[in-house]
């Protein structure tokens, strides 16, 4: 195997490693019980221009019930491509972002990271949430400038690939401090 092959498996393991450990750690402390949906959350939903399917429909309430209880939530959406995944992660984070929660929304790739930031910006334009991305199409000093949004609670959603992950990105309204 080559160095820079080890390097990348390398990198992979202490990621997983870090995965497995932020895991376990949730799965000890209780999670946030969010509140039914409030006026705005009905309104931002009623504002979406498509027809939910049935399928997005399940999954939407079943996401906003689990966010309802105190158990840390874990889950996964798939669907194949154009049928809303995206719009149920938009409606979770706008239920959290309104009871003054942070979010952050991870993608594996730069340009998926560019999609949802401009489609989360879109979707959330009449309502007082600020929405930032973190990837390398945004230069050091936006970075910089992410980072101490989401430092000091001014960032509400950040978009963005394994950069999330980083060391320095340090979220205000965390439970431990911590990302």
């Amino acid at each position: 195997m080559g160095a820079r092959k080890k390097e990348r498996v390398g990198v992979d393991l202490r990621l997983r490693g870090k995965m497995l450990a932020l895991q376990a750690e949730r799965e000890t402390q209780p999670g946030h019980a969010f509140g039914p949906d409030t006026k705005w959350q009905l309104e931002f939903e009623h504002s979406f221009p498509f027809r939910e399917t049935p399928d997005q429909d399940k999954a939407i309430v079943e996401t906003k019930r689990d966010m309802e209880t105190p158990r840390s939530m874990d889950r996964l959406i798939c669907g194949d491509v154009g049928f809303g995944k995206t719009e149920v992660a938009i409606r979770a984070a706008f239920k959290a972002v309104m009871e003054g929660k942070q979010v952050a929304v991870l993608t594996p790739t730069t340009v998926l990271a560019q999609q949802h930031f401009e489609t989360f910006r879109q979707r959330m334009l009449d309502y007082p949430v600020r929405i930032e991305m973190l990837s390398r199409f945004r230069s050091q000093a936006e970075q910089r400038k992410v980072l101490q949004g989401l430092r000091e609670g001014g960032v509400d959603v950040v978009v963005g690939t394994h950069r999330l992950i980083s060391g320095d990105v340090i979220f205000k309204r965390s439970r431990s401090g911590r990302n």
